[in-house]
């Protein structure tokens, strides 16, 4: 009896599935080829990349710009984990700083088409520990921009359109401002007097006419394809200290420059290199 039961119930479910699949197919055949692929789901079709450039009949995504009350929220836009934000080449285009979570330590920002860092855009965000702007379009940093920063050791502003720097924190180890727009009249003599914790001070393709102020604890300085006419003896030694050593800075590459570093034998006895550079 029981074995009556299933085979009458298996006959039955297999009638039904017959059936579904003969309509199925009448009203997919019906259907213009237009509508056939959202009557009939495909999964082997791949999903088509958000990044793609649109079609030519679909509208292309408008600049954003971030902290405004209309933008997605920061972490549908970026990738959000445990105290990092990666916002980088974000669609549609971001044309300033985002608003981040709370207790952000690390920002990487980089390939956008930011312009302008203002002074409010970290200010709630004071455990931010590495800001990684490279391959923006910013011209302009307010002077107070990251003067809440206490904790930041790592800045990379590489890649950009600054004519000067702004007031930098003092426990930088790492700043970079590669590849911009600089001169010396854009970098103030005490810019980075204060870092005494400064590592890595990389500012070559730029336009700076004379080598900055440059901290003791610095060990690798990239000054190449600047405008460095010359060099003096208190440029990395000391004139008035014959006895001062520099045994912390291994690298320093002034390469590309106009300056002519045999004639200034005499303002690198305190390193234990020479600097890379024209000498004849």
């Amino acid at each position: 009896m029981k074995t009556l039961v299933i085979t009458s119930l298996l006959a039955m479910w297999l009638v039904a599935a017959v059936a579904w699949t003969s309509a199925s197919r009448v009203i997919a055949r019906s259907l213009p080829d237009k509508d056939l692929k959202g009557y009939i789901s495909d999964h082997s079709e791949s999903r088509r990349d958000v990044r793609e450039a649109p079609l030519e009949d679909e509208t292309p995504m408008s600049p954003i710009a971030g902290g405004n009350g209309t933008d997605l929220p920061t972490c549908l836009l970026c990738v959000c984990l445990t105290g990092s934000v990666y916002c980088e080449e974000v669609l549609p285009l971001m044309m300033s700083v985002p608003t981040l979570p709370k207790e952000t330590a690390y920002l990487y920002a980089r390939f956008n088409m930011i312009e302008k860092i203002s002074n409010g855009d970290f200010a709630d965000i004071v455990t931010l520990k590495r800001i990684d702007l490279t391959g923006n379009q910013i011209s302009e940093i307010e002077d107070g921009a990251f003067s809440k920063l206490t904790l930041l050791e790592d800045l990379n502003l590489s890649e950009n359109r600054l004519v000067k720097l702004p007031m930098l924190p003092d426990k930088l180890t790492y700043f970079n401002a590669n590849n911009n727009h600089l001169k010396t009249s854009g970098v103030k003599a005490n810019a980075f007097k204060k870092m005494t914790k400064l590592r890595n001070l990389l500012l070559a393709d730029n336009r700076l006419e004379a080598v900055p102020f440059i901290p003791d604890s610095v060990r690798i300085v990239h000054l190449q394809n600047n405008n460095i006419t010359e060099v003096n003896v208190n440029t990395f030694c000391k004139s008035n200290d014959t006895y001062y050593l520099r045994p912390s800075l291994s690298e320093v590459r002034l390469d590309g420059n106009p300056v002519m570093l045999s004639k200034y034998h005499d303002s690198f006895t305190c390193m234990n290199v020479l600097p890379v550079g024209k000498y004849r």
